[in-house]
C-alpha cells in the first residue's frame, strides 16, 4: 500500500508540472504536452495497480501510456515544427522496430534470465529514446528535449532492470522519468520544441521507400517462421512491434499525401494570383490580388491581419530598409505591432517587396506583412515569399509603364506647345523642374535648364519664400513674382500653377505664366491699400516706372 501511495504522489506531481508549464509557458500547440501529461498519468495508473498486485490493469494502463507518448512525439515532430524533416525519422524508427523484433526473437529469445524481460516494452523504450535524442539535436540541445530524453532513459533502464532484480533501486529508473518529463515541462524552453519552423519536403528516393516496406513485412514473416517452425511463443512482442510500424508507414503515407495535397493547393494559387498580377493595373488591383491569394493559400481564420505596404515608410514599427536588405527573404518580426494583442500561438511574418534589378523603377521598396498562426505561416512561407516576389514585379512592372506614359507625355507636350509663346513648367514633388517650354527659356535666356534646377534658382530672391509656400500648400492658385533673367534684368509674371502630384501620369505641378507688362489693364494689376503689405515685384516695378528717364 505504501508503495502505491508513492507511485500517486510521483504520477501527480509530474502531470501537475506539465500542467502547470503549459499554463506558464504558453507553447504554441499544447497538445502534445496533454498528451505527454496523459502518459504520465497511464503509468502511474500501471504502478499503483501493479504495487496492489491487479496486473490486468496494469499491464492495460502501461500500453495505453505508450499510446499517449507515441502520439505526443508524432505531434512534436510533425511537418512545421522544430523537426523539419520527420519523413527520415519515421523510416528509420520503422525499421530500428522490425530490426529489434528479429533480434529479440531469433537471437535473444525467450529463455534464460532475459526471458523475464519484457520485449515490447524495450522496443518501445528504445523508439522514445530514439526520438527524444532526435528531438535534442533538431531543439539546438534544449533543456526540455535533453529531460525527455533522460526520462526515456530511465524508463529504459528500469523496464529492462526491474524484472531482473525487482527492488527500490531498480525501481529509481521510473522515478527518474516521473521527474525529468515534469522538470521539462516546467523549463522555458518547452515551448521551443513546437516553434514552427519552415517545413522540408525530402525527395522520393528508392532506398527509403523499400526500407520502409521491408520494416512492414517483416512482423507477419517473423510470425509466419514461429508458427512453422513450433509454437509461436513471441506473439504479443509480434503484434506490438506489428502494429508499430503499421502506424509509422500510415504516418508516412498521410505526411505524403498531405504534402502533395498542400502543394498542389499552393501551386494553383500563385498560378491564378500570377495571372491576377499580370492583369493589375494600379496599385489597389495589386493588394486586391494578393488578399485573395492569401485567402486561397491558408487555411481560414489562420491569418487575423494583412498589411500591404509598398513603401518603407508604411511599413509598422519603423522597420528600416536596411533590416530588408539583411533579410533578402522574409523574417519573424519578433517585437509586437502597436494596436495588436499578443495572442498565443500568433507570430509575424515580413516578407519584404524588394528586387534588387529594379530598384532604380520602384526604390521605395515595402513589405508584405502578415499577423497569424506561426505554424501555418511558417509552413507556407515558401509560397508567401514567392508571391511577395510576383507583387514586387507587378508593382515594378506599374511603375515602369506609368514612367514611359511620362515620358511619352512629356514628349507630347514639347511637340504641342513647341511652336506657342505661353510658358509652361512641369515641377516635381520636390521642386525639381522636369520640363520647360521654349517660352519660358527664352524669356529667360537659356538656351538649356541646368540639371536639377528649381523653379527658385530663377525667382529673384525677395520672391522666392513665397514661391516656396505656394509649392508646399495643396491646391492650385495664382502668384506673382519676379524671374531673374540670364543678362541680370527681371521680368515679372503671374504664375497659375495647378497641385497634379495626386495625379498617376503627371505627379507633380504644373505652373502656367505669364509675363505682366506696363500696358496691363488696372483690373489686372494687383492692388493693396497700404504699401507695406504690397509685394516686392509691384514695389520694384514702381521704382523702376518712378525714376526712369
Amino acid at each position: 500500500m505504501l508503495r502505491a501511495i508513492e507511485w500517486i504522489v510521483l504520477g501527480i506531481a509530474s502531470t501537475s508540472a506539465i500542467t502547470i508549464g503549459v499554463c506558464r509557458h504558453r507553447p504554441i500547440r499544447i497538445g502534445p504536452w496533454l498528451l505527454l501529461a496523459g502518459s504520465v498519468a497511464s503509468l502511474a495508473v500501471g504502478d499503483i495497480f501493479y504495487a496492489l498486485d491487479a496486473m490486468p490493469v496494469a499491464e492495460a494502463s502501461y500500453y495505453a501510456m505508450f499510446i499517449f507518448v507515441a502520439a505526443a512525439l508524432l505531434q512534436l515532430t510533425r511537418s512545421g515544427a522544430v523537426l523539419v524533416d520527420r519523413a527520415r525519422l519515421i523510416d528509420i524508427l520503422a525499421f530500428a522496430c522490425s530490426a529489434l523484433l528479429v533480434i529479440w526473437v531469433f537471437v535473444i529469445g525467450g529463455s534464460g534470465q532475459l526471458g523475464k524481460i519484457s520485449a515490447a516494452d524495450v522496443i518501445g523504450d528504445l523508439l522514445i529514446v530514439a526520438v527524444a535524442g532526435r528531438l535534442w539535436f533538431a531543439s539546438a540541445h534544449t533543456w526540455s528535449a535533453a529531460l525527455l530524453a533522460i526520462g526515456a532513459i530511465g524508463m529504459l533502464i528500469g523496464d529492462v532492470a526491474y524484472p531482473l532484480a525487482p527492488g527500490w533501486a531498480t525501481e529509481s529508473g521510473y522515478v527518474v522519468l516521473y521527474l525529468a518529463w515534469g522538470a521539462a515541462a516546467l523549463h522555458p524552453s518547452m515551448a521551443v520544441l513546437t516553434l514552427p519552423d519552415r517545413p522540408q519536403s525530402s525527395p522520393w528516393r528508392a532506398r527509403w521507400a523499400a526500407l520502409l516496406g521491408v520494416s512492414v513485412i517483416t512482423p507477419p514473416v517473423v510470425l509466419f517462421v514461429e508458427a512453422v517452425t513450433g509454437a509461436v511463443h513471441d506473439g504479443v512482442v509480434i503484434a506490438v512491434a506489428a502494429a508499430l510500424t503499421l502506424t509509422l508507414t500510415i504516418t508516412r503515407l498521410a505526411d505524403s499525401v498531405t504534402q502533395n495535397s498542400q502543394a498542389l493547393a499552393r501551386e494553383r494559387g500563385l498560378r491564378e494570383a500570377s495571372a491576377a498580377l499580370v492583369a493589375a493595373s494600379d496599385r489597389d488591383a495589386v493588394d486586391e490580388a494578393i488578399r485573395a491569394a492569401i485567402c486561397q493559400l491558408m487555411p481560414p481564420h489562420s491569418v487575423r491581419r494583412i498589411i500591404f505596404a509598398t513603401d518603407d515608410r508604411e511599413l509598422p514599427l519603423g522597420m528600416a530598409a536596411d533590416e530588408a536588405e539583411s533579410s533578402p527573404q522574409s523574417w519573424w518580426l519578433d517585437k509586437q505591432m502597436p494596436g495588436t494583442v499578443d495572442a498565443p500561438g500568433e507570430g509575424t511574418l515580413v516578407c519584404p517587396l524588394r528586387l534588387e534589378p529594379f530598384a532604380v523603377a520602384r526604390p521605395g521598396g515595402g513589405a508584405l506583412v502578415l499577423i497569424g498562426r506561426r505554424d501555418v505561416l511558417a509552413a507556407t512561407r515558401d509560397a508567401l515569399e514567392v508571391l511577395a516576389g510576383q507583387a514586387a514585379l507587378a508593382l515594378d512592372r506599374i511603375c515602369l509603364v506609368e514612367a514611359v506614359g511620362r515620358r511619352d507625355s512629356d514628349n507630347y507636350l514639347r511637340t504641342v506647345i513647341r511652336n506657342t509663346a505661353d510658358m509652361v513648367l512641369v515641377i516635381d514633388p520636390d521642386q525639381r523642374i522636369r520640363y520647360v517650354s521654349p517660352g519660358m527659356r527664352k524669356l529667360l535666356g537659356l538656351t538649356t535648364v541646368p540639371p536639377l534646377a528649381t523653379l527658385r534658382d530663377f525667382v529673384h530672391a525677395d520672391d522666392r519664400a513665397s514661391v516656396r509656400q505656394a509649392l508646399l500648400d495643396e491646391g492650385d492658385g495664382v502668384l506673382f513674382c519676379s524671374l531673374q533673367r540670364q543678362d541680370g534684368s527681371q521680368a515679372m509674371v503671374e504664375a497659375t500653377y495647378r497641385d497634379l502630384r495626386q495625379d498617376r501620369l503627371v505627379q507633380g505641378f504644373v505652373v502656367t505664366m505669364r509675363r505682366i507688362t506696363g500696358r496691363e489693364p488696372v483690373e489686372r494689376t494687383p492692388h493693396i491699400e497700404h504699401v507695406d503689405e504690397l509685394p516686392a515685384w509691384v514695389n520694384r516695378r514702381s521704382a523702376q516706372h518712378k525714376f526712369r528717364y
